[in-house]
């Protein structure tokens, strides 16, 4: 099990109410359902609508459940951006 950092942005941070939280996960999935479980509401539903970056790297279409997490990683959430 990999720990790591979670970094929420603009409407992700305001709806999880911390900038970043830690994270124990194997995988993408993993990671963002302890999210929805420790987060109820509104944060669920900002994550519907957000990208990924893993340590950097663009999450892009990839299956969540396939996507590894490394001990130490971050996890960027990053909901739409007004303006570009």
């Amino acid at each position: 099990m990999a720990a790591g950092t979670i970094r929420y942005w603009a409407a992700a941070k305001a709806a999880a109410g911390a900038a970043e939280e830690p994270y124990r996960a194997e995988t993408l999935a993993e990671a963002l359902a302890g999210v929805r479980q420790r987060h109820s509401g509104e944060l669920t539903r900002v994550l519907l609508r957000c990208s990924f970056l893993i340590d950097g790297n663009p999450v892009g279409t990839r299956r969540h459940e396939t996507v590894r997490l490394a001990e130490g990683g971050t996890v960027e959430v990053l909901p739409p951006f007004a303006g570009g």
